[in-house]
């Protein structure tokens, strides 16, 4: 991960989650993000069964100059990513798998800012996967950012950070690979080796338990 907001909040969901899969969205305490708050996002199935927002962040709705909150997550997304996008966010939900989507944020005059959307399981207080917690941050800082609305995202890749759930998104024609940082090794040396999975160049490792 390249920005420091995704970054520290796949630490904070870590944290709070344990040795289980994914926590629940009643241990989220906004206090201890608060520096990150500006940049995140809930999202839900809504009744039409998409994924909307439930919550997002300040810094997030200025991006796109509107207030985000029941809007499609996919219809951020340019032309058919959309429904890739949608797609993918439903299997991070059903499959309890945090995703890495990169990106080009777009502006209708033709400007672009290269922006990270980590995209985060989280469970209700049953226990079922039902929530995504998100992060979407710009890499840089041009400065017309926040001055002139984007207008959509172009996906440039994706990485999954589980590799043992990467066959997940074997359909999936995004570029995707595991992350060092998700599942450190036992002894805290990473990964040492990777394979093929058909389009998936997987780095491999386990769960810390």
């Amino acid at each position: 991960m390249r920005s420091d907001t995704t970054t520290e909040l796949f630490r904070y969901w870590n944290t709070i989650r344990g040795k289980r899969e994914l926590p629940r969205r009643d241990e989220l305490e906004p206090g201890d993000i608060r520096v990150l708050l500006p940049n995140l996002f809930i999202l839900e199935r809504d009744r039409a069964a998409g994924i909307s927002f439930r919550l997002a962040g300040t810094q997030i709705c200025a991006l796109f100059g509107q207030e985000l909150r029941g809007r499609q997550f996919g219809m951020l997304w340019l032309g058919s990513q959309a429904a890739k996008t949608q797609r993918i966010t439903g299997l991070v939900m059903a499959h309890r798998v945090p995703v890495v989507l990169s990106a080009n944020a777009r502006t209708a005059d033709h400007r672009a800012v290269e922006i990270e959307t980590l995209l985060l399981p989280l469970a209700s207080s049953g226990g079922e996967s039902d929530r995504v917690l998100g992060a979407l941050s710009p890499l840089t800082r041009p400065y017309w950012l926040h001055s002139t609305a984007v207008e959509c995202l172009d996906a440039t890749g994706m990485k999954i950070l589980d590799p043992d759930r990467s066959a997940v998104f074997r359909d999936e024609p995004a570029v995707a690979q595991a992350d060092p940082m998700a599942r450190p090794s036992a002894e805290g040396g990473g990964y040492s080796a990777a394979r093929q999975v058909r389009h998936l160049r997987v780095l491999e490792g386990g769960r810390s338990r």
